[in-house]
């Protein structure tokens, strides 16, 4: 059983303390760590927010967060101590006129103790919030500053925040974060790759058909309108979580496990990244919009009726992907990239298609190839399918059967989840698992190139019904090549 490590006594200020993202992720991540021993009891917990709101209310939204949160596992003794660590503080930090004297005063301010700034807003604040901290003595040395995705919506917007957090913050200082690279399973990824002879001798083209890479929601917009709408699956999945998850598939082994060693290779792969330009984009990719359709039992809207206003929308709630990685490693190797919203099930799989045997000894059908995948939600796990002899007479018959790894079943106590993980990395200064400033931008570079050919064919997104696995180009894009998407559960 993993032993958890406690991290020095820190503070940490929540800007955007009652949103979603407080409420959902980051205080009961917080709370989780503190019934594991991570958190010392002298650190400080500050949300902070326009909302007009003393310490008492604020833990009661805090209580009550965290409470549903950690379901039967809630321990009313534990959080009468763990909400003493719990502040607040009604601030606008973009006005001239913010309290800042009375966020000082809830910080201990001794330049060695670790000062995080999480900035759980809009990312049009980042820069305001980080110069206000500049202006106001507050970005020492140990001071870190967290910033949420989507940096920017395009190349020229992230460079402006990139270079408007680094006027204030060293690039050290800086943890641009992405809590799927936070997931077991994720991290697991350079372990099978280096850590087994089996598969990094077998890691590139001379023995991988493809990779497939599916991040799929059942959910809609789910309150999330007004931001979808001007962003879309590209911009929301694909230019941070699948391309995070393609670089860490296709990076080369870095000298040690040190933040910039994998960092500079994860940019390697994105500098690899061949843009898709032009007529390829019609041949490369699939947009596609939800229409009404069924969720189980339960009939669901499509994407038009969510939306509040009348004018009819071209945001993509769907894309599939087929690109490419021009090096030495993965030259005329596709990788395969597929988002979506209203999809059958939820489901986020790696896929390593390996080739087939040179020469089927079984006869025909009997040829199938390995298998390796890798789940990364629900429920993490990695299976990976060989070649068995089915039981019975009449025959030699092949079957691929899975060895099966379950991180439930192989793993019975609680690990921390992503956001967790994450949150005591910044503490601890680990920007491994964060990404670089010259990373993100690479993503955006290869991303604004599939916009700009998105908005020169000027096509309208393709229809499917909600609840289904997406329209039949993205099938198709596939059966060009002979090839079919994992769908197994």
């Amino acid at each position: 059983m993993a032993k958890f490590i406690p991290v020095d006594p820190f503070d940490i200020v929540i800007f955007g303390g009652t949103g979603d993202l407080s409420r959902r992720k980051l205080l009961p991540a917080l709370f989780h760590r503190w019934l594991d021993g991570q958190i010392p009891k002298n650190s400080a917990i500050v949300g902070t927010a326009r909302s007009d709101l003393d310490d008492k209310a604020y833990r009661a939204m805090a209580r009550e967060a965290c409470e549903k949160a950690t379901g039967e596992n809630w321990d009313d003794k534990e959080w009468t101590k763990f909400e003493k660590l719990i502040h607040y503080v009604s601030i606008d930090a973009t006005s001239e006129k913010a309290d800042w004297p009375a966020l000082k005063s809830k910080l201990t301010m001794d330049g060695e103790r670790a000062c995080v700034f999480y900035l759980a807003t809009a990312p049009s604040l980042y820069v305001d919030i980080c110069n206000a901290l500049g202006g106001e003595d507050l970005a020492s040395s140990n001071t870190r500053v967290v910033l949420e995705k989507p940096i920017g919506t395009d190349l020229k917007s992230a460079r402006k925040i990139n270079d408007g957090v680094g006027a204030v913050f060293s690039e050290r200082q800086v943890f641009r974060i992405d809590h799927y690279l936070g997931k077991e399973t994720v991290q697991n990824l350079m372990v099978l790759r280096f850590g087994n002879i089996l598969f990094e001798p077998l890691w590139s083209r001379n023995y991988i058909d493809h990779i497939q890479i599916t991040v799929a929601e059942d959910l809609g917009l789910e309150g999330r309108a007004d931001y979808y709408d001007r962003s879309g699956a590209l911009r929301d999945m694909v230019q941070n979580h699948m391309l995070q998850l393609l670089c860490l598939t296709a990076m080369e082994p870095p000298n040690q496990l040190e933040d910039d060693d994998v960092r500079t290779e994860k940019i390697k792969v994105l500098n690899a990244l061949m843009p898709i330009h032009g007529e390829a984009a019609k041949k490369q990719t699939v947009r596609g919009q939800y229409k009404a359709g069924m969720k189980g039992a339960e009939a669901v809207k499509g994407y038009a009726d969510e939306l509040s206003g009348e004018e009819k929308s071209n945001t993509e709630t769907f894309v599939a992907i087929k690109a490419g990685i021009d090096n030495w490693r993965w030259a005329g190797v596709p990788f395969y990239l597929r988002t979506g919203k209203r999809m059958s099930h939820r489901h986020s799989d790696i896929v390593i298609q390996f080739k087939k045997t040179p020469h089927s000894l079984f006869g025909e059908g009997n040829d199938m190839a390995n298998r390796l995948v890798i789940r990364l939600q629900p429920d993490e796990g990695v299976r990976l399918f060989v070649q068995i002899k089915e039981p019975g007479p009449g025959g030699l018959r092949v079957k691929s059967m899975p060895l099966n790894l379950s991180y439930a079943e192989s793993f019975t106590v609680r690990y921390p989840d992503a956001y967790e993980r994450l949150l005591m990395d910044v503490v601890r200064g680990n920007l491994s698992l964060f990404m670089r400033k010259e990373e993100v931008e690479a993503a955006w570079a290869w991303v604004d190139s599939l916009i700009e050919a998105w908005e020169q064919a000027g096509d309208a997104p393709e229809p499917y019904p909600a609840g289904s696995d997406g329209p039949l180009a993205s099938a198709m894009l596939m059966d060009r090549d002979d090839r079919a998407w994992w769908e197994g559960l």
